[in-house]
This record gives C-alpha cells, structure tokens and sequence, in this order.
C-alpha cells in the first residue's frame, strides 16, 4: 500500500543513462509490462473492440472482474492496464499472505482516497482463489457499493473457488494460453526494447525463438525468463553481440512444464478415457504421455484403464480386464520410468479392443430397479435350505441343478421378466448373444409346452 493518495501508476522514469536502478533490479518480464492495451499481447477473444471487457474498459463501467487462466498469460498485466485506463489507483494484494485486515485497511485508504480527489481505486487480488470464505466475504459489502473496483486472479475454475454472492457481482473473463506468434512478439520485443537489455545488442536466433515459444506453453513469463537468463549468461562474441542460438535456449528453459492443475488433471483424465472408448490409440497415448510428464500418479492411471477395461471394453474382450490388472500390479513393482511402457501396452490395447458397455448398463439398470422398486422375493428353491427354519419352510425344494441337465436348465431365477444384460454383436459378446438367444429359445419352448393342457 502507498501512503501517497495521489499516487501515479506509471513506470518508474528513465534518466538520462537509462531505466531507473529499481526498474533494472526488476525481472525481465516485469520491465516489459504493457503500456497500453494495444501493446498487450493475446486475449483478442476479450480486447478486441466490440468485446464485452473492452466495451466494459473503454465505458469504464464495471464494478468486479473475476479474471481465470493458466499461468504467464498477462492477468497481473490486464489489470494494471484496466486501473491505468479508468485512471484509478491501483492496489495490490496477495491472497496467499492477506487477511481480512488488510483488506479493511486498503478499503479505507480507497474511501479516503475518493473523498480526497475523487479518484477511484482498483483492488487487484492475485491468487483469489486461496482466500476462504469469509475473506471473500468481506469484499461483498465495498463491491456492492462501489468503494472498490474488485479485479480478482485465479488460475483455478472461479466456479468453484470463487463465492456464488461475489462471483455473481463480478464480471468473469477466462484468459487463453498465448499463441505462438504472441510469444514470438514478446520475444522481439525484449530483444529491442530500451525496458528490456539497452546495454547490450542481442541476437536471437529464429531456431531458439521458435523453440521458446514452443516448450513455454504460452506461458509468456516463462518465455521472458528463460530469454533473460540466457542473455545475462552467454557472453559476447567478437563483435560484442549476444547471441542466443538453440543451444542457450535449451538449457535456460529446462523441462518443459505442462500446466496441470486439478482442473487440468480432470480434463486430461477425461480426454483419456473418451479416446480409449472411441478406440483412438494415438489419442490415448498422447494424454497418457502428458500425464506422465506432468507428474500423475501411475497408480490412478493404472486405476482408470482397469475401470475402463470392464466399464467400456467388458466381454467384447475379456483378456482387456487382465491385461488391465496384470499392468497395474506390474507398475506397482517396477515404477517409473519403465512403468509407462507398461501403461502403454495397456492402454494400446485396450483402445483398439472391441467395445461394449452392456456389463456397465446392466448393473446401472439393475441398481436403479433396487433402489426405485419394490424388491423381488427370491424364489423358493433358489433359497438357503441350510438357515434356521429354511428346510421346514421349503427352502430349496425343487432346485434344479443345471449339472445335471447338461449345464442348463429352464428354472425361474427372478420372479419378474427381466432384461438387465443385452451383450453386443461385437468380439467375444457375439458368442455370448447366441448362447442367451439359444437359451432364451429353450425357455419359451419349456413355457409353451407348461401352458398345453
């Protein structure tokens, strides 16, 4: 917070040598910060004019802002550009190291700052999505009045992090990972800026810039800082030029890291699966892949092809279940790396299987009739004869034992007529759907011939 109520919020000036020594201390991708929203990079879905938020920015008519999206993809930078385009102060908190007390004490300067010049204050909140509940709460009552222009930052659903009554005060915006041609803008842009490096001449080769904005995932910070640190560590060449070849890139980015938060880990679980029923093995494999270099558990990987190996495969091929398992067993042994070879032939092969849900139906059928109607009696003679009172009662009178019949024999199992399993003409199912029409056959023959007098 700043003591001054007349505060600016432009940039640090330069002197005649150059930025500011506080403004050089600052990393790369803060010097570069945006100016204007027309050198903000990304987000035409959201600033072109005519957009919802551009129209709200430009009308200075907005009163909350809820902004969500991946990491490095400009909402620090988006909300600065809001607050300096309204002309309203901008104030920043932390929802990992703020309290409910900061907030009060920041809501009071914003009410002294508007009684003393009329200015209007940009509350920007990074990382809402880490207050509870009663520190959104005490945002409702300033919101509502306007003491403060709530801008709220999250790289998690706001649905779900975010408080209904706050949520429903605010206009929410998602932002999208930035494209390539945004990371290669920025990229020129640091290169030749004077925020940037104007005491060195740099050259970035196009083979780096492009490997950069590749293995960045449109996270432009992370792009910044890779480019940053191999500036400040290749040394210059006979001519005095910096240059930033592939090989420099490479090793300032190390792993190239995969956005994977529990939103991600549920949407690329789900892509995982949807491939594997739609029998799409190099889908499979390629979220399998992302799984696994992003850190997910073999084990809940391991889970879902057995689920789904049952689920979506069934008796099409039974063989999927006890591949499924056997790999499941095998990861638990072996670990990574290895592990994902195993995954691997688990999942290759349950995604090319025949499929039929007909096991998955039947249960969920069956489930409902339990829990919506009323339960069948069980038949006499399927009954316990062995239970206190069960022989005296009947219990077992008249069973039928199939071995005796050559494996069948007409009997009434449920009391009702009832079709829960309908297996598919598809793999091994096919040879199951004969053998029920055929038993089917024999019931209605053993039926007819009770029925002649």
């Amino acid at each position: 917070m700043s003591d001054d109520l007349f505060e600016s919020n432009e940039a640090p000036a330069s002197g005649a040598g150059g930025l500011a020594a506080a403004a050089k201390a600052m990393p790369l991708a803060a010097r570069l910060r945006p100016r204007s929203i027309e050198e903000y990079a990304g987000q035409k879905h959201l600033l072109s004019p005519g957009m919802l938020l551009r129209r709200a920015i430009d009308a200075d008519r907005f009163t909350s802002i809820i902004l969500s999206g991946p990491p490095g993809t400009g909402k620090t930078s988006l909300s600065e550009l809001i607050a300096r385009s309204t002309n309203s102060a901008f104030v920043r908190l932390s929802g990992v190291t703020s309290s409910v007390a900061d907030i009060r004490r920041e809501i009071a300067v914003a009410l002294k700052r508007r009684q003393v010049n009329g200015r209007r204050t940009v509350l920007f909140i990074d990382e809402i999505h880490r207050f509870n509940r009663a520190q959104q709460d005490a945002l409702l009552p300033d919101v509502e009045n306007g003491n403060i222009r709530l801008i709220g930052a999250t790289t998690h659903n706001p649905q779900f992090y975010v408080v209904g009554a706050l949520l429903s005060r605010s206009l929410a915006f998602q932002l999208q990972p930035l494209s390539r041609e945004d990371i290669l803008a920025i990229l020129e842009r640091a290169r030749t800026d004077e925020r940037g490096f104007p005491d060195r001449t740099i050259e970035l080769t196009p083979e780096a810039a492009e490997f950069l904005a590749q293995a960045c995932e449109g996270d432009a910070r992370r792009a910044l800082n890779a480019f940053e640190i191999a500036v400040l560590t290749t040394p210059e060449n006979e001519a005095g030029v910096i240059v930033v070849d592939t090989k420099e890139a490479e090793s300032s980015i190390q792993k190239k890291m995969v956005h994977y938060d529990d939103d991600n880990h549920y949407d690329t679980a789900s892509a995982f699966i949807k491939s594997m029923r739609g029998s799409d093995p190099d889908a499979a494999i390629y979220y399998l892949a992302k799984m696994l270099h992003a850190g997910e558990d073999i084990r809940f990987i391991a889970r879902r092809i057995m689920i789904f190996a049952s689920e979506d495969v069934g008796n099409a091929d039974p063989r999927a279940l006890e591949l499924a398992a056997a790999a499941a067993q095998a990861v638990e042994m072996v670990g990574m790396p290895e592990a994902r070879i195993i995954l691997a032939q688990a999942v290759t092969y349950c995604a090319t299987a025949p499929k039929s849900n007909a096991s998955y139906t039947a249960i969920e059928e069956a489930a409902a009739d339990i829990a919506h109607d009323r339960i069948q009696p069980i038949p006499l003679p399927l009954r316990d004869p062995n239970s206190a009172g069960g022989k005296a009662a009947g219990h077992g009178r008249d069973y039928r034992y199939p071995h005796d019949f050559g494996g069948f024999v007409v009997q009434d199992y449920l009391t009702v007529p009832k079709t829960y399993y309908r297996p598919g003409k598809i793999g091994y199912e096919s040879k199951i759907s004969e053998r029920l029409d055929y038993w089917k056959q024999c019931r209605k023959v053993a039926a007819a011939t009770e029925a002649q007098p």
